[in-house]
């Protein structure tokens, strides 16, 4: 069974930085990519940021390019999301989830674990 436990999220002015992290449980973190969505209240969850198993590819959703930027530590079965120049429509609940395989497109449905989400809240 694989847990996936999110930290590190707040409330920050806009123009301020967080940086979340997700612990994984298993023997096999470093064998799957990881991923970071975001779902705001009466909205679907969307996708903000994926990185391959080795931790070579990343990828981002174009709303975020460019101010996020997603790590992993595979000795620690750590994967972050550094989340810079944050703004108020970034406020939702961030999810981390294991992937079943990389891909060039990176729908919810192409993940199998998630963790419970942590709460970011970006004030004006």
């Amino acid at each position: 069974q694989v847990q996936l436990v999110e930290s590190g999220g707040g409330t920050v002015q806009a123009g301020g930085s967080l940086r979340l992290s997700c612990a994984a449980s298993g023997r096999t973190f470093s064998s799957y990519p990881m991923g970071w969505f975001r779902q705001a209240p009466g909205k679907e969850r969307d996708f903000v940021a994926a990185i391959s198993a080795s931790g070579a590819g990343t990828s981002y959703a174009d709303s975020v390019n460019g101010r996020f930027t997603i790590s992993r530590d595979n000795a620690k079965s750590l994967v972050y999301l550094q989340m810079n120049s944050l703004k108020p429509e970034d406020t939702a609940v961030y999810y981390c989830g294991r992937g079943r395989y990389w891909s060039s497109s990176h729908g919810s449905e192409k993940y199998d674990y998630w963790g419970q989400g942590t709460q970011v809240t970006v004030s004006p």
